[in-house]
């Protein structure tokens, strides 16, 4: 294997190597808390475990796009910046305006 060669492998088993790393570090943020429950951002059938309305059981009991009463968690700090069709994304429930 000549010089170039073997920088390039070099080079390419480092980047693998950092993008497993960043996927671990990404997963032990998860698992440390760095989640928030966002409301009104997830599609039908697509909320996290609780919705705020009553006969609402838990994962994938949602009924409507983007309602206001069912959470998606989310990277912490991004809640508020998801753009809906209805607005954004909130850190409490709300009853949407249809």
């Amino acid at each position: 294997m000549n010089r170039t060669s073997s920088l390039a492998l070099a080079g390419s088993v480092a980047a693998a190597i950092a993008l497993l790393s960043g996927a671990a570090n990404a997963a032990d943020m998860n698992s440390m808390g760095e989640m928030e429950k966002c409301y009104g951002v997830s599609l039908k059938g697509h909320n996290d475990c609780k919705a705020a309305y009553p006969g609402a059981t838990c994962a994938g009991s949602q009924k409507i796009d983007y309602d206001g009463q069912s959470f998606k968690e989310v990277p912490k700090g991004t809640c508020t910046a998801m753009k809906t069709p209805h607005g954004m994304g909130s850190l409490t429930p709300f009853t949407n305006k249809m």
